[in-house]
């Protein structure tokens, strides 16, 4: 993962070989603990989502996020928000093993950060706003397309009932997303799902 400042990301992982990662509501729970003690050092999360065999962040990463990490005096590639978010799952991944008396790798071994703004994109057909309010709707709408629930709101962990403003929660930060996805006018009690585009869809992985 490599990040610059004032882009936005999605940030995604998923089982090794599909398993599943959150085995209870703790275990849930003790990931966005992690989102919120230690990601939001480094980055401004929009919004998210925790499926029983994967996450998706949004995410600004901030000037220190993209620092990189300096070690005996020596500049690394490693960069501030890339390490924390390995630690994340490294220390999710020993805690589980614990818990279910299990070995082996949890997550898959490389973790996605697709860039949704900037020149770097793969294809310029869509503005960038496209782009992230298509991520934005499709990180919510994750647990209502995989049946988990009839309604977006009861998926406890994801931001959605945030801005549904069932919730007022402090992981996200609703005001910046608001602002750079143009959501303002959206009454997400009106209109819980939007139709996506499956051309954006398929570039954001």
């Amino acid at each position: 993962m490599h990040f610059e400042p004032n882009q936005i990301y999605h940030v995604y992982n998923r089982g090794n070989n599909k398993q599943p990662l959150f085995f209870s509501d703790a275990n849930y729970l003790y990931f966005l603990q992690k989102i919120k003690t230690d990601w939001k050092k480094y980055a401004d999360v929009l919004c998210y989502c925790l499926m029983p065999n994967h996450f998706h962040c949004m995410l600004a990463p901030n000037e220190d996020g993209c620092k990189n990490i300096v070690l005996a005096n020596k500049e690394t590639h490693l960069q501030n928000l890339s390490k924390t978010i390995g630690k994340t799952l490294s220390s999710y991944t020993k805690a589980t093993h614990i818990q279910n008396k299990t070995t082996g790798n949890l997550f898959q071994k490389k973790t996605k950060a697709k860039l949704l703004t900037g020149a770097n994109r793969l294809i310029e057909t869509f503005s960038y706003h496209d782009y992230m309010s298509t991520c934005f709707h499709y990180i919510h709408q994750n647990p209502l397309k995989s049946k988990l629930v009839t309604n977006l709101t009861d998926w406890l962990y994801s931001s959605y009932p945030d801005y549904y403003n069932n919730r007022n929660g402090t992981i996200c930060n609703k005001d910046l997303a608001l602002q750079l996805l143009d959501l303002t006018g959206i009454d997400f009690k009106k209109d819980p799902v939007k139709e996506l585009n499956n051309d954006i869809i398929e570039r954001i992985f």
